[in-house]
């Protein structure tokens, strides 16, 4: 019972310092922008002119926010730096926002 008070005090205070955690979620964000990026690489070089393929870039981001998440929850669950993964993944769902409009520049 212990573990479950402290791990509740520990969400109250956030007071985390956990580098190791900051750099797997770095990591993690700089691993899915890589993989947008080839994304919006292969739209400029396709023409600029399938939807399709410029669907894909914001589809990687919304999965790799959702990863984020999962591995954040997961983290909580086991007592770890969670919000570390939640910081992660409003990153990444921001990117997903501003590159929604990569489907609209295909339809022109």
């Amino acid at each position: 019972m212990d573990d479950k008070r402290e791990m509740g005090r520990r969400d109250v205070e956030k007071r985390w310092r956990d580098p190791r955690a900051i750099r797997h979620a770095a990591t993690y964000d700089g691993a899915v922008i890589g993989i947008a990026a080839v994304a919006v690489a292969v739209f400029l070089a396709a023409g600029a002119s399938s939807v399709v393929i410029a669907a894909i870039v914001p589809g990687v981001c919304l999965l790799g926010g959702l990863g984020a998440l999962w591995i954040g929850y997961r983290s909580y669950r086991h007592g770890g730096t969670w919000p570390v993964w939640q910081g992660a993944a409003w990153l990444l769902f921001a990117l997903m926002l501003v590159s929604l409009s990569l489907p609209t520049l295909a339809l022109r």
